[in-house]
């Protein structure tokens, strides 16, 4: 398993999910669900951290 893969894993899980190919053209949505999830990490470290 690589870096990419590890990083990648909670929109290929979902896109899996969904019934859909996270390779293809639906890879966007992969990059969103990654987009979201990193997200809402990351504000919640710097919440924590400001607060």
């Amino acid at each position: 398993m690589t870096f990419s893969d590890i990083v990648l894993w909670p929109g290929t899980k979902a896109c899996e999910y969904m019934g859909v190919d996270p390779e293809g053209d639906a890879g966007l949505i992969r990059w969103m669900i990654n987009t979201l999830v990193y997200l809402s990490v990351a504000l919640v470290i710097v919440w924590i951290i400001v607060a």
